[in-house]
């Protein structure tokens, strides 16, 4: 176990990437909703079944919340 799998990430103030894992803390927080928004647009919005599913317990990265939440709400 490394130094960084001590640190807990804030999801309230640490800055968010495409790349930043999802983990057991994670939060649906202002921060968040600004990262979705600039990678899916204004439109973007939580509902109960993406929260779920963010939150099902497998492997993912902000950047999969971003790609299932436009793969969900395409036109």
């Amino acid at each position: 176990m490394g130094i960084y799998s001590l640190i807990k990430f804030d999801w309230h103030r640490d800055a968010i990437s495409r790349d930043t894992p999802i983990d057991k803390n994670y939060r649906n927080t202002q921060n968040v909703r600004r990262f979705l928004k600039k990678k899916c647009g204004t439109a973007f919005k939580f509902d109960r079944g993406f929260m779920a599913w963010i939150k099902d317990g497998e492997k993912k990265t902000m950047g999969d919340v971003a790609n299932e939440w436009r793969r969900r709400n395409a036109k």
